[in-house]
């Protein structure tokens, strides 16, 4: 019996193109349907481009913050006759930073001495170590951060402990017989 010239070709080839696999009837091979590798290849680039947001989103925050920090603001503290000349008395204020909804957190504070009748020093209440509450010791006559054992001269300066760096002193004025401090959130970063 003869062999015909078709019977010679492999198996695969002898079927009708619509039967082989892979075929769609004709197409053209880049109209095939997302292969795996495809599939997988965009969900990697999905995946790069959602991390890179991560990454691109906040570093964009931290570079365009020092563009949204609010103006100096000066808060009234209450009357001159308020204060007694000598003495150190921790103020409170609204915070200039604060958000809308921060409630009770938006009050800062800050240590006032009246110096004489009109002269007012003032410092920011916060340890430049770490941000925590100073307390004023009348009889020591220093600042003391009860938290890391700061220590801080009447002048503000370091006496002892961690920080390195003086208390803020904030400008205080006196108008129309309020006594009035200048909050500046730039003064009063931790670090």
């Amino acid at each position: 019996m003869a062999e015909r010239e078709d019977d010679r070709r492999p198996v695969e080839a002898q079927r009708p193109a619509s039967e082989r696999e892979g075929a769609t009837g004709g197409e053209p091979p880049e109209q095939l349907p997302a292969s795996r590798r495809r599939f997988l290849g965009r969900v990697a680039l999905t995946a790069g481009t959602i991390g890179a947001g991560l990454v691109v989103v906040p570093l964009c925050a931290v570079v365009l913050d020092p563009l949204d920090t609010p103006e100096p603001v000066w808060h009234p503290l209450g009357p001159v006759d308020a204060f007694a000349i000598g003495g150190t008395s921790k103020v409170t204020f609204v915070d200039p930073e604060a958000l809308p909804w921060a409630g009770a957190v938006a009050r800062t504070a800050a240590w006032l001495r009246r110096e004489a009748a009109d002269r007012f020093v003032a410092f920011s209440g916060y340890c430049t170590h770490a941000g925590c509450p100073v307390r004023w010791e009348e009889g020591a006559q220093f600042f003391l951060c009860p938290c890391h054992g700061g220590v801080f001269h009447r002048d503000g300066s370091v006496a002892a402990g961690p920080p390195a760096r003086p208390l803020p002193s904030l400008q205080v004025r006196v108008r129309q017989g309020q006594v009035e401090i200048l909050t500046d959130p730039r003064l009063t970063r931790v670090g």
